[in-house]
């Protein structure tokens, strides 16, 4: 007999606003701990000192999870001219300094090399893996590594303020695998002052505003308490990039068994991605084969 899970069967998104100084993953367990959740994930990682839009994913909505990762972010965030660190953030060490401040035309002039596909080296200090070990190890350890470059779109990059003569303010829509302080670093390179993040909000993810967002501290204080269902957004939320399609109960049965069924298409091309749901409540993701959803991903609701 198989061992019953601990926890709600519960599905849908939240979306919390997170706190500065806070993990991604301490927001996540939190949110598991004050659901009684089975089974929570979260659509991409903010640093400890990033705040704004963090995803959280519960229950069968974790397999939606890829579509907000894969979407486009939009991000606010400060740059310190005049220094660069070691980690191109405002925790690490001082490593060059420089007594140039660029103008608000100039920094605009600048920004024009960071829009459309470009190449990002990522930072040292950053999870991604050298020979199978994640660099931000090597790098406390003193090692100086080449990261190799690699392609980001960048929708969008925007000066919006200059607070002061050390501080430009930016606001930049990008889409997966983005690093800001790599953008903040290339940034200040670019001008002749070096420059690094000392601030970063990420306001929204995909479908999800960081006005959607509830607060750190009202999910710790309202923990165990149903009426923060309330605040759950639905798992197709995560589906705003695909289309939605019908499909009849014979279809839903096979679709649930993994086997291809029928749905109803209009303005579906053969070989899309799609999802399908009958009476509202996702059934699949799949292709869409000439009438028929292939599944990819079937979803378990309502039992």
């Amino acid at each position: 007999m198989a061992r019953r899970k601990k926890g709600r069967a519960i599905s849908g998104w939240l979306i919390v606003d997170k706190p500065l100084g806070v993990t991604s993953s301490a927001v996540v367990n939190k949110a598991k701990w004050a659901f009684d959740a089975q089974k929570a994930g979260h659509a991409g990682t903010l640093d400890p000192e990033a705040t704004g839009v963090l995803a959280i994913a519960f229950g069968e909505a974790t397999k939606t999870v890829p579509y907000v990762t894969d979407s486009m972010k939009a991000y606010r965030f400060t740059v310190r001219l005049g220094q660069a660190t070691n980690t191109d953030d405002g925790e690490g060490e001082v490593i060059s300094e420089s007594d140039k401040r660029p103008k608000a035309d100039e920094i605009r002039a600048a920004l024009s090399d960071f829009t459309g596909d470009i190449m990002q080296v990522p930072p040292q200090y950053s999870a991604v893996k050298v020979d199978g070990e994640r660099a931000y190890k090597r790098a406390r350890d003193g090692e100086e590594m080449e990261l190799a470059a690699r392609p980001l779109l960048v929708e969008s990059l925007e000066l919006i303020e200059i607070p002061d003569a050390d501080h430009a303010v930016l606001e930049m829509t990008c889409g997966k695998g983005g690093y800001v302080r790599s953008i903040a670093r290339d940034l200040g390179q670019a001008l002749g002052c070096f420059g690094h993040v000392v601030q970063l909000r990420r306001v929204w993810a995909g479908p999800f505003e960081v006005s959607d967002g509830i607060s750190f501290e009202v999910l710790d204080k309202m923990a165990k308490d149903r009426k923060l269902d309330d605040f759950l957004l639905p798992l197709e939320a995560g589906l705003h990039d695909l289309h939605e399609l019908a499909c009849t109960p014979e279809g839903a049965a096979k679709l649930r068994n993994g086997n291809p069924g029928m749905v109803i298409a209009s303005d579906v091309e053969y070989g899309e991605e799609c999802w399908t749901s009958l009476n509202g409540v996702p059934v699949a993701i799949g292709v869409y084969k000439s009438g028929e959803l292939h599944p990819n991903r079937v979803f378990v609701l309502g039992e």
